[in-house]
């Protein structure tokens, strides 16, 4: 079994920052790449920003600039910090990984968190 857990939600005002962490655990061999996706009341999850093993990131044209992915391999954590607030950055943030569970099963396997709230008041 694997778990994500994703903490550092929560209530702030346009323009403040927030630091989003999510922490796998369980059966873990290794994580290929980790990822923040966030879905706002109505619409669909899209994807916020993306790391590989080897730091390589990508991010949504909406957070360039704004938030900032990282990684500790070593812990099996991602970070997602997030400056400059938009009440539009209002949504469930997700964590996601691609985890392979042993050194004899070399599939990588999608895993999610169950969430975490981020409302940005005007």
């Amino acid at each position: 079994q694997v778990q994500l857990v994703e903490s550092g939600g929560g209530l702030v005002q346009a323009g403040g920052s927030l630091r989003l962490s999510c922490a796998a655990s369980g059966s873990i061999f290794s994580i290929n790449t980790m990822g923040w996706y966030r879905q706002a009341p109505g619409k669909q999850r899209e994807l916020v920003a993306r790391i590989t093993s080897g730091g390589t990131t990508n991010y949504a044209d909406s957070v360039k600039g704004r938030f900032t992915i990282s990684r500790d391999n070593a812990k099996n954590m991602v970070y997602l910090q997030m400056n400059s607030l938009k009440p539009e950055d209002t949504a469930v943030y997700y964590c996601n990984a691609d985890i392979r569970r042993s050194r004899s099963d070399y599939t990588f396997r999608n895993s999610w968190g169950q969430g975490t709230q981020v409302t940005v008041s005007s």
